[in-house]
């Protein structure tokens, strides 16, 4: 990618910090596919409370991660520039290993189907090569 790509790309996001988890693009084929990066700092206010003393990233936060890093490959594709894509469901979801703070995990996501209207994408987590969580994701186009 060139560089300033990956700004670039995070920046079709209609996310912000503090509810942004994608921190870098390593690949995106627009409408195909994506691998991106968040990395836990264990600065984020919500491990505090999850859990005091073993602070764990939630899976809905690997699911919610998942679904930035899918949207990134979907509004990067100009027929869906300007869209709001929004999770319409999830299915085969599984968490296989806890993620805690100084975990980068790499964000994997491959479009199944995209339609005008919304389409689907099967996503994989992992920290170092191993799995945390994977799914299939609904997303809806608004």
């Amino acid at each position: 990618m060139a560089p300033g790509a990956s700004d670039d790309l995070i920046g079709l996001l209609p996310h912000r910090p503090p509810f942004r988890f994608v921190d870098a693009v390593d690949a995106c084929e627009p409408g195909r596919s994506v691998t991106a990066r968040w990395q836990i700092t264990g600065d984020e206010a919500w491990l505090a409370g999850h859990f005091p003393g073993n602070p764990i990233v939630p899976g809905v936060l690997q699911l919610e991660a998942l679904a930035q890093a899918g949207a990134i490959a979907v509004l990067a594709d100009p027929r869906h520039a300007e869209r709001l894509p929004l999770f319409g469901g999830v299915e085969d979801v599984r968490f296989r290993r806890q993620v805690v703070p100084g975990d980068e995990l790499t964000l994997e996501v491959e479009i199944e189907r995209l339609g005008g209207r919304g389409g689907w994408g099967r996503g994989r987590a992992t920290v170092a090569g191993e799995e945390t969580a994977r799914g299939r994701l609904l997303f809806v186009l608004a």
